[in-house]
């Protein structure tokens, strides 16, 4: 009796085991909702597949994993259709629940888009290359959003199809659900019409002529977006962001000509894009008919299409308009009409490191989960800056990491706060901290694993401590010394007063952020004409040549920004010593004096140009940054990031150098 006790408890204790194992070699991203580890694995091999749908993206899968599909095989795949999944507590049409046990894997969904997300998370519970298994558990997932989202606008910048593939791909991987597709801008109209060619032609586009996607490559794209259970959502701008518009038909949208036209031009609209919904933008304008609004949301609607319309824009009544989508800090949702949040999630004014924390630990709109007001999010890239070549454009936008940070906390919900709480500071020792570091983690093995070739401008910052100085005052004398210069110390005495240094967490650092008091950042009351000082001790275990990431202004990709003065890191006189040799600034490529938008962003963005080669001594390495600020606003950069960016990566920057220990109080612990 004792020994089959003594059996049985041994058999407890290593399926328990076994569960941890397996915990710990999850990187599931998003997070499910619910999953329970158990014991035992489903070893790939001859598999049976019984299937009401996705019978190829299945059998695609199984060989992908090292199997075969045959009839008769032992083991079994088993996707049910059913009517509700118990427990599910939000949009029961995108849920799912997967058991994997020994010999059998069983999907149950609604829909067959429920099933596509079940085989995502079974490709990312695949452990093994060639013989590939899946440790035993059962999941019961379901989004707390029904809009997951990412934008592009090739309105002013054209993107590739292949490239929007690629995107749409990969992403949908990771459950993102919507592709929003901004198609019109002042610069050019991106969709061919073959009622009025003119509007396509070179002589109507003032940027990237000759670029514009046929009616079949739109229909093309809609399908693709299908084949990935994604939806696309074309977005054409009325009546504002319309000067393609007008220098082909030499009338603006609001006439009565204009809107003759416009509805002529919606109906190939409406035509081509088998899609429920149609964006008609409304932002960004002065409304000078009344009836414009009204009777073109009519007419799309007679079409048998759904309206989502930004606000700010027009004011829509419940009923009028289907959706909106809020831009700005001002866009408020209304009751009655549900609403898409991307007030603070335009990519093109993210930094590399702090922005994508404020996004990761926000909540959308501030609720917990979505309800029949609040749809969900996008992460938007706006393209008013040319950017050269498209690759740039996810790189210097930050897409993937961002996207995927999007991906989770739009699906798992919750979030610790809104954007304009703790902003973009990692605080450590909390739950949104160690939340983060979590994140990080599973983000870094996607990269690894599934970004491969891929543009991922992001590596590990959760390691990466500073001290940073209160501010000195320097009178709007940018190269005044002070203390700092001389020693580290953690406070200092300067002219009669004290200053104290506090710890930062994190590769790039905001002492006050784009947005300025909107989000917070390192200083709470920032001040013009201040000097900061960042420092940290490196431990490095060996002599070792490395790369060094390194920007004190992040450029946005909406900006007319000049380029650093030659030999100058920014305009700001920011200065960086390693090990008491200073850091000198790359060459830019750019050198123009007159601010404009069609001259494209060089190498300004770290996230572009290859890292600045530096040698790290065996023990410990000081670094030193210097970073004064003048006005928050200047004819050479019309949004000052008082902020620094510093991590050391590999010669290739596509990951941190392993081991190092960054420790402004020398401090031998990871």
């Amino acid at each position: 009796m004792m020994k089959s006790v003594s059996v049985f408890c041994l058999n407890v204790i290593f399926a328990f085991l076994s569960v941890m194992v397996y915990a710990e070699e999850l990187n599931l991203l998003p997070r499910p909702q619910r999953i329970t580890m158990t014991s035992g694995r489903f070893d790939v091999g001859e598999i049976a597949v019984s299937s009401p749908v996705q019978m190829e993206l299945l059998g695609s899968f199984i060989e992908e994993c090292g199997g075969k599909v045959r009839k008769d095989a032992s083991l079994k795949l088993e996707v049910h259709l059913v009517d509700k999944i118990d427990g599910v507590l939000l949009n029961q049409h995108e849920a799912y629940r997967l058991t994997v046990s020994r010999k059998k894997i069983q999907i149950e969904a609604l829909t067959e888009q429920g099933v596509y997300w079940a085989v995502q998370t079974l490709r990312q519970l695949r452990i093994g290359e060639k013989r590939s298994y899946f440790p035993a558990c059962t999941v019961t997932d379901w989004p707390a959003f029904r809009i997951r989202g990412f934008m592009q606008d090739v309105g002013r910048s054209y993107i590739s199809i292949e490239e929007l593939k690629r995107e749409i791909a990969i992403l949908s991987r990771y459950k993102i659900n919507v592709f929003h597709w901004h198609l019109t801008e002042n610069q050019s109209w991106r969709l061919e019409s073959k009622v009025f060619p003119m509007l396509n032609d070179s002589v109507n586009t003032t940027r990237m002529p000759g670029k514009y996607y046929t009616q079949e490559e739109a229909r093309d794209l809609v399908e693709y977006c299908k084949q990935h259970n994604m939806m696309l959502i074309p977005e054409f701008d009325m009546p504002g962001h319309s000067a393609a518009f007008v220098r082909t038909f030499r009338h603006d949208m609001q006439s009565k000509e204009g809107m003759a036209i416009l509805k002529l031009l919606m109906d190939e609209v409406c035509e081509t894009f088998d899609v429920p919904y149609i964006h008609i933008g409304t932002d960004e304008v002065k409304f000078t008919n009344p009836r414009f609004v009204p009777e073109m949301t009519a007419y799309i609607h007679a079409k048998g299409k759904k309206i989502i319309s930004w606000n700010p824009g027009w004011h829509y009544e419940p009923g009028e308009i289907d959706m909106t989508h809020l831009w700005s800090y001002r866009g408020k949702a209304q009751p009655g009409i549900p609403a898409i949040d991307s007030r603070f999630h335009y990519l093109n004014h993210f930094d590399t490191f702090a922005d994508i924390v404020a996004l990761y630990n926000s909540r959308i709109y501030n609720v917990k989960q979505g309800n029949d007001d609040i749809a969900g999010a996008i992460v938007a890239v706006w393209n008013d800056r040319l950017v050269l070549p498209e690759r740039d454009i996810i790189l210097q936008n930050f897409l993937y990491p961002n996207a995927l940070a999007l991906a989770e906390r739009s699906w798992l919900g919750e979030g610790f706060e809104y954007f304009d709480k703790n902003g973009t500071n990692l605080v450590a020792d909390t739950e949104q901290f160690d939340a983060f570091v979590d994140f990080e983690r599973r983000m870094l093995w996607h990269k690894e694993h599934n970004f491969k070739g891929c543009p991922f401008a992001y590596v590990k910052q959760t390691n990466v401590k500073w001290r940073i100085t209160e501010p000195f005052p320097n009178g709007g004398d940018l190269t005044k010394p002070f203390p700092p210069e001389v020693s580290l110390q953690s406070e200092y005495s300067y002219e009669g007063k004290e200053y104290t240094t506090k710890e930062a967490i994190g590769a790039g650092i905001y002492l006050r952020h784009v947005w300025g008091k909107l989000i917070p950042a390192f200083y709470k009351e920032p001040e013009e004409n201040h000097t900061a000082y960042a420092y940290t001790w490196v431990y490095s275990p060996k002599t070792q040549q490395v790369g060094l990431w390194l920007e004190t202004q992040n450029y946005g990709r909406s900006e007319k920004d000049l380029p650093p003065p030659a030999g100058k890191w920014d305009y700001k006189e920011s200065r960086i010593w390693l090990n008491d040799t200073e850091v000198l600034p790359p060459v830019w490529t750019a050198s123009h004096r007159k601010a404009m938008n069609e001259i494209p962003l060089g190498n300004e963005n770290m996230a572009v140009r290859p890292p600045i080669m530096v040698n790290l001594n065996k023990g410990w390495n000081k670094l030193l940054l210097k970073l004064p600020v003048g006005k928050f606003t200047t004819p050479e950069v019309r949004l000052v990031k008082w902020m620094f960016a510093a991590v050391f990566v590999t010669p290739d920057g596509e990951k941190a150098v392993d081991n190092l220990i960054y420790s402004p109080d020398k401090i031998l612990r990871p």
